[in-house]
């Protein structure tokens, strides 16, 4: 029972509470104990408070994930955990979550419970209109980035809003055309938006999105703040590490079909993999060494 219930909660997705670290890496502390230790909760916290969103997500979705190719056997479609214990698994998370939080202090609680809410009108409500079900999917990896600025607490500058944002839309985005490209004529039996989205829209937006990400960075990396905060230009030698991780990206999209699941990709791709450690390399030696 408690590896299913560890299975429902998803654990290969706390991947994406990764981005609570950016504040912490990107303000230096990393040499800091204390300043780490605080991350971790935080990074703890979002575990928690993500895990009962997927509860959440299934117990709302559980008619479309039992006709689903590769949904039908996670463990509320597939019967091996009963709805009961899943509510009260829900219930639970999502209080573990909250208290957490408050050991971090007011502000960060403001942003975990503003993560639970916003995932509560996604999950019942807002996941059925097109283009916003996308946008707020970008919001919690916003919400993730910007709750590790404030558990430190260190000033998160308008950089880390835009390229949060333009990542978390190319994901999102290529989520949802890969969601199209598996499940051909029944995408709309599995979720709602997909009806209202098709493949050529899809791409445009990809397009749109790709061009700000790239963008995005690289102005951050050139910006006259960002030269005078680190004393130092070469920020923008890490350029060709995100170019090479977005078209990377793109390249399994395309041409392997991938996507449907950004944390597989990830964490199934060794090129991706590698490119990623070199990236976080070659920033660090550059934000620590001067």
């Amino acid at each position: 029972m408690i590896r299913v219930l560890l299975e429902a909660g998803r654990p290969k997705q706390w991947v994406k509470n990764g981005f609570v670290f950016a504040a912490l890496f990107f303000s230096r502390k990393l040499a800091e104990p204390a300043m780490v230790l605080r991350s971790l909760t935080a990074f703890c916290t979002f575990c928690l408070l993500s895990s009962a969103v997927y509860y959440l997500n299934d117990l709302c979705d559980l008619e479309a994930d039992r006709a689903h190719p590769t949904k039908c056997r996670r463990p509320l479609a597939s019967g091996r955990l009963s709805i009961g214990a899943a509510k009260v698994a829900t219930a639970l998370l999502a209080l573990a979550g909250l208290g957490l939080a408050t050991k971090l202090g007011v502000p960060f609680a403001l942003i975990a419970t503003l993560y639970l809410v916003q995932n509560l009108a996604y999950s019942f409500w807002l996941k059925k209109v097109v283009i916003l079900d996308v946008m707020l999917i970008a919001a919690g990896f916003l919400l993730r980035a910007i709750g590790g600025a404030v558990a430190l607490p260190v000033a998160f500058s308008g950089w880390l809003v835009l390229c949060t944002v333009m990542l978390a839309l190319f994901l999102g985005f290529t989520k949802r055309r890969q969601e199209i490209v598996l499940l051909g004529e029944d995408a709309s039996r599995h979720r709602e938006t997909l009806t209202s989205y098709n493949l050529p829209f899809l791409d445009q937006m990809i397009s749109v999105v790709t061009a700000s990400t790239v963008m995005s960075y690289a102005l951050y990396t050139v910006s006259p703040e960002v030269v005078s905060k680190y004393h130092t230009n070469h920020l923008a030698l890490s350029l060709p590490f995100v170019l090479f991780g977005i078209f990377r990206y793109l390249f399994l999209v395309h041409v392997r079909s991938d996507g449907d699941n950004p944390t597989r990709v990830v964490l199934g791709d060794r090129p991706l993999q590698v490119n990623i450690l070199l990236w976080a390399l070659s920033v660090g030696i550059v934000l620590y060494a001067y």
